[in-house]
């Protein structure tokens, strides 16, 4: 586990190393510990628009004393994949474009409005309390859902966000978003007594069969 004081200081320690300044943005836990839902967590989860900074931010952490790690062992047979290092019990998992079954959209981009920054070279954007929920129905792990219950416990969520990036998500090729993310708010709702409005299942369910239907003709 890492602590927020340790996540500061370990970004700092990165930000150092980098060659040019980098921006990147926060995902998962590491995202959670910014907005205050955690106070600590199992990776530092981060994603890049192109290959080159993530090159630069893995040889930083590399110089740190990181070693990469081989992703399938976390992430099974889920494509795309993070590039992954570790050090102890600390792990970076830095994805580019796409997270597991989705893509970072510009959407999302541009609704990581809280930033910090570390040092010259490291900008760091925190991903929508939205777009989290979104993505935690990539992965099989209890802990994610209860994540999202969490924050939608805490915060007044604007369900419209969520089931239009999800429609925005089909259009960019991830033809599973509106299922995966129904079968995550359906499970939130049955099994953890989570509040979560049954139109907007009805909404996600019906985008569903509407892809299904259009597939038959």
């Amino acid at each position: 586990m890492i602590s927020i004081e340790q996540q500061q200081q370990l970004l700092l320690a990165v930000s150092r190393r980098l060659k040019q300044k980098i921006t990147i943005y926060a995902i998962g836990g590491t995202a959670m510990m910014f907005l205050g839902f955690k106070e600590a967590t199992l990776d530092i989860d981060l994603v890049f628009e192109n290959e080159k900074d993530r090159k630069l931010f893995s040889e930083a952490v590399l110089s740190l004393g990181y070693e990469k790690m081989d992703s399938v062992l976390i992430y099974g047979a889920k494509n795309n994949h993070p590039q992954m290092f570790s050090l102890g019990e600390v792990r970076f998992d830095l994805f580019l474009e796409e997270v597991v079954s989705f893509i970072f959209s510009s959407g999302m981009m541009l609704r990581a409005e809280q930033i910090r920054q570390y040092g010259d070279n490291l900008i760091v954007r925190v991903a929508d309390l939205h777009d989290l929920i979104l993505m935690k129905c990539a992965t099989d792990r209890l802990k994610d859902r209860d994540d999202a219950r969490r924050i939608i416990a805490a915060t007044e969520i604007n369900w419209n966000i969520i089931i239009n990036e999800a429609k925005e998500q089909i259009l960019l090729g991830k033809e599973k978003a509106a299922f995966e993310l129904g079968c995550l708010l359906e499970e939130l709702k049955n099994n953890l007594k989570v509040k979560v409005p049954q139109k907007i299942l009805n909404e996600l369910f019906a985008i569903v069969k509407e892809q299904a239907a259009r597939k038959q003709k």
